[in-house]
């Protein structure tokens, strides 16, 4: 009996070229919903040109999605907005996330670029709780076991997020908590503090020279939830001597990308300028 030849090379596809033409239609219906995601609404015009696609095309998906809860047209404004099943989706994911796993990776990063020690924090009443931390090989350094706390006020990552909150919500923190002075540079008056508060704001990151511990500094930005709420901080912190004026602006700059990566990472969204 005649041996069949065997064939060489990768099995032939299941998937015939109209199967490839149905990924290519998911391909871009996913388009089309992030696109509304980032805009919160738009018009089917415009979500057409956002996304490179022929209106009928795109009014087709829009179509297809809204039959399935993924998105919903306003009659009265004529755009389309994100659908209950997109949040759905979206929660499920909320529901897993791990603030310190998946800041870990952008710590390593934020410290092998920095030469500082990274760390990650959140917030507790007046003060911020260190939940996370990458440490520098240099042997001088600062080291914050995890669970460790300190006053927001006095903190790179504790101002990062006060500068975050809305005014009223601050002064009720101060209220309660006040203004413990640990060093001489600490901020001991509201006055002192709310106007460092306001260049964190503009910059989006913080620089604490000294204010809680004498021959230490730090520099912090805010993450967001999904919510536009501050959640947690980054930071690095050192000795000073490695803080010197010329290298903090680009050290900040390093901190709050950091931050922006993490909270892109855990589905967050940091708000809009207003």
């Amino acid at each position: 009996m005649q041996q069949q030849k065997r064939q060489r090379g990768r099995p032939k596809s299941q998937f015939t070229e109209s199967s490839a033409g149905t990924l290519q239609s998911l391909d871009r219906a996913l388009g089309v919903l992030s696109a509304i995601a980032r805009a919160d609404r738009m018009t089917l015009t415009d979500l057409s040109l956002a996304v490179g696609v022929p209106t009928a095309t795109t009014h087709r998906i829009l179509t297809t999605l809204q039959k399935r809860g993924y998105v919903t047209f306003d009659e009265e404004r004529q755009d389309w907005l994100i659908g209950i099943e997109a949040f759905r989706t979206g929660s499920s994911f909320l529901k897993r996330r791990d603030l310190a796993e998946i800041g870990r990776p952008v710590m390593q990063l934020l410290m092998e670029q920095t030469g500082e020690t990274a760390n990650l924090a959140v917030p507790q009443a007046a003060e911020v709780v260190f939940i996370g931390q990458v440490e520098t090989q240099n042997p001088i350094r600062a080291f914050f076991p995890p669970s460790t706390r300190t006053a927001m006020h006095a903190s790179g990552t504790g101002k990062a997020i006060l500068a975050e909150l809305p005014e009223d919500a601050v002064r009720q923190l101060l209220t309660r908590a006040g203004l413990q002075k640990f060093t001489e540079n600490t901020h001991t008056t509201p006055a002192d503090l709310f106007e460092d508060l306001g260049k964190i704001r503009a910059r989006c990151w913080s620089f604490d020279c000294e204010e809680r511990y004498d021959g230490m500094s730090c520099i912090g930005s805010a993450i967001f939830d999904e919510f536009g709420k501050p959640c947690a901080g980054v930071s690095i912190s050192g000795p000073s001597i490695r803080f010197d004026a010329a290298r903090v602006p680009e050290l900040g700059a390093a901190v709050a990308h950091a931050a922006a990566e993490i909270t892109e990472r855990s589905g967050g969204a940091r708000p809009k300028p207003t």
